[in-house]
């Protein structure tokens, strides 16, 4: 009896659990808004298997732990992969991998195997269909059966070739991940600060979702990129005997390869390598959130074959979440550089990444509004390698008992209690008092920061001591700190005192890009400092620089321009400016002034590359153009004059066809290039 019991209960746990995964599953493929961390979702899934392997008749052919994704949306035509396109089963650590060795190692009769490492990108799963080598189609994974078109997006991809360098064979799908790089994501979002619209959550989530536009102009705009690492159906076979070759084999027909995989004789060595990346993954311009170990040989992949949805020759080695659940304390807020009011969420410490987190960003008011986040709340967070953590959104359904209130932002500033004040049409609300000490304190800081003027050791609390204690007004008074100034604070030893001196003396050689990031100009980030450090020798004539002269330069808007312009005006910043002209701060940069280009047809031109030309490569023709006094941008608008076109051009070109921009080839170039010279 009591085992028809346990039956009983193991099958209504399994009922809930597939109606669980399957919402989640939902949110996360479909609507790209999960509501539970990965972890969660993993340890539930883990849960329903175990449940299925005690009681196999309980396991229903609709049950999550039997199909790969989620069923595609309506808003797409559908997709038929030509081979299913299959999943993963995952191990959490060396001794579940090293137990999914040994299975492996018994169902090959002992034979020695070979493997190879790719790291497992965090991004969308693809599907390329190629027909005597041109692309004629790709979708999403969707069920694993059935997904979702989205060739038409896939297109304006420019690391997926519209035709492959060799056709092997005639019909070719290519498995692979589309995604964004870290940097490319910021990029995203100083444009949009600067077109006044909302920032994007992650990398993740703003590749998916520009996979998914129904605009494929919109997903043209994300910078997206792919990496192949996988084979779907190939007729007639590609010649190759080993997974290590299928990757070779791709990066001969111009598809993109990570190129940190590996292959391993010696299986201790593979887990060395797979525990690295844990640590390791920060480095990267790209989120990454395991290592997929694949066995080597494609003849022992087929005699391992599959159990249910999953290959038996390959495994997800999983990095520590890098989500978590915990409960919201408070939600406080702070005073940032520019006076703005930052709301946090103060957490319940909680692991997420290999750290303990007990705050993290709720990015403004707006974003609280919308996710409807309340004090109280079971909220889910993420860390992605040094990334500050932020919170994603509450648990809507574990929001029980006693009512909670919804949040209203101050109506007064918590630093010095002045009033606060938000614009309309702004999602970021501001302190009225430009003497605000939490103010001065935050800029101070953000100067000292490492991706501006790197001031080791001057820290937070070091910061807000010099600003207590009179030392420090503005950021132009730290190159008049002294070792016997600093000694006078507290817990300021010798040695200390002298490093932080020294550190301060260095950081006046850093580059002008970094001084004009570290000044804290409204709208300016780091990619944008590096863009002026280009275009302006120094920062006086950056300084006299009108809003249209600013809004002629690529990738700056008329937001940004602004922003320049009202802090050049501003009294208090030029005194600032000239604390550091005089403490010898570096105030050049490799920019050059317009007016002194000497004049030749190429002078004034904005120049686009694309494909691969004859004989230049793409940086000898950027010096070409850039030495008879051309300019040479990354995309294409309204103001290139043209765009040089090799073999196999990407998504520039249809860009240039629509706005009517003349194309040139590699001759052209050198014609107009050689017209200069002789010009001169």
């Amino acid at each position: 009896m009591e085992a028809v019991d346990d039956k009983q209960q193991a099958g209504a746990r399994a009922r809930e659990l597939s109606v669980l995964l399957h919402r989640y599953s939902h949110e996360y493929y479909i609507e790209d808004a999960p509501s539970v961390s990965d972890a969660d979702y993993d340890g539930l899934m883990r849960e329903l298997q175990r449940i299925e392997e005690r009681f196999p008749e309980l396991r229903r052919a609709d049950s999550p732990t039997q199909r790969v994704g989620a069923a595609p949306s309506a808003a797409f035509a559908p997709y038929h992969h030509v081979a299913p396109m299959l999943s993963l089963s995952n191990a959490f650590g060396g001794d579940e991998l090293r137990a999914w060795h040994a299975r492996i190692k018994r169902l090959l009769d002992g034979a020695d195997a070979s493997f190879v490492a790719e790291l497992k990108i965090d991004g969308l799963a693809i599907s390329l269909k190629y027909e005597d080598g041109a692309f004629v189609a790709g979708g999403t994974r969707g069920d694993g059966v059935i997904g979702e078109d989205v060739s038409p997006n896939l297109r304006t991809i420019g690391s997926i070739p519209l035709r492959l360098r060799s056709a092997a064979s005639r019909l070719l799908e290519v498995r692979g991940e589309v995604y964004m790089r870290r940097s490319d994501f910021e990029i995203l979002n100083e444009r949009r600060t600067a077109e006044g619209k909302p920032n994007f959550a992650n990398p993740r989530n703003s590749a998916a979702g520009g996979v998914r536009q129904l605009d494929p102009r919109e997903t043209a705009r994300r910078g997206l990129r792919f990496f192949a690492y996988a084979l779907g159906a190939c007729e007639p076979a590609l010649p190759v005997k080993t997974q290590w070759e299928l990757l070779s084999s791709f990066a001969a027909m111009g598809l993109p390869v990570n190129r940190e995989a590996r292959r391993f004789d010696d299986f201790d060595e593979l887990v060395e390598f797979c525990e690295s990346w844990s640590d390791k993954r920060a480095q990267l311009d790209f989120g990454i959130d395991g290592v997929v170990i694949k066995i080597d040989s494609l003849e022992q992949q087929r005699r391992l074959g599959f159990i249910g949805k999953d290959p038996r020759w390959a495994v997800a080695f999983k990095f520590p979440p890098e989500e978590a659940v915990t409960q919201l304390r408070s939600i406080e807020v702070n005073v940032g550089r520019t006076g703005s009011v930052n709301p946090y969420a103060v957490l319940e410490p909680v692991a997420v990444g290999g750290v303990t987190v007990a705050t993290a960003s709720l990015h403004n008011a707006d974003f609280i509004k919308a996710k409807d986040i309340r004090a109280g709340d079971f909220v889910v967070v993420r860390r992605a390698g040094e990334v500050i953590p932020e919170v994603v959104g509450p648990l809507l359904e574990r929001r029980t008992g006693k009512r909670l209130r919804r949040y209203e932002l101050p109506a007064r500033c918590p630093a010095c209690g002045a009033g606060v004040y938000r614009a309309q049409g702004e999602a970021v609300a501001y302190c009225e008092n430009a003497a605000c000490p939490a103010q001065r304190k935050e800029r101070l800081h953000h100067f000292a920061s490492r991706g501006a003027m790197d001031i080791e050791g001057l820290g937070d609390r070091l910061c807000e001591a010099l600003v207590d204690a009179g030392l420090v007004s503005d950021v132009g008074d730290i190159y008049a700190l002294t070792a016997q100034t600093l000694r006078a604070l507290p817990r300021m030893g010798d040695k200390l005192t002298s490093n932080i001196v020294s550190n301060i003396a260095a950081s006046k050689g850093r580059p002008f890009e970094r001084l004009l990031y570290a000044l804290g100009i409204r709208f300016v980030g780091g990619q944008t400092a590096a863009l002026l450090g280009l275009e302006f020798p120094d920062i006086d004539a950056l300084a006299i620089a009108t809003q249209a002269d600013l809004i002629r330069i690529e990738q700056i808007g008329p937001k940004v321009a602004a922003g320049i312009v009202q802090f050049f005006a501003e009294p208090q910043n030029l005194t600032i400016i000239e604390k550091l002209r005089v403490a010898g701060v570096n105030m050049r940069g490799a920019g050059r002034q317009r007016k002194a280009e000497a004049p030749g047809p190429l002078s004034g031109k904005t120049f686009v590359l694309t494909g691969t030309l004859a004989d230049l490569s793409r940086d000898e023709a950027a010096a070409l153009i850039k030495n008879a006094g051309g300019k040479v941008s990354g995309s294409v608008s309204k103001k290139t004059d043209y765009l040089v076109a090799g073999s196999e051009p990407g998504t520039k070109l249809r860009k240039a066809e629509e706005l009517s921009v003349p194309v040139i080839d590699e001759a052209k170039l050198r014609d107009l290039a050689q017209a200069a010279t002789q010009q001169e």
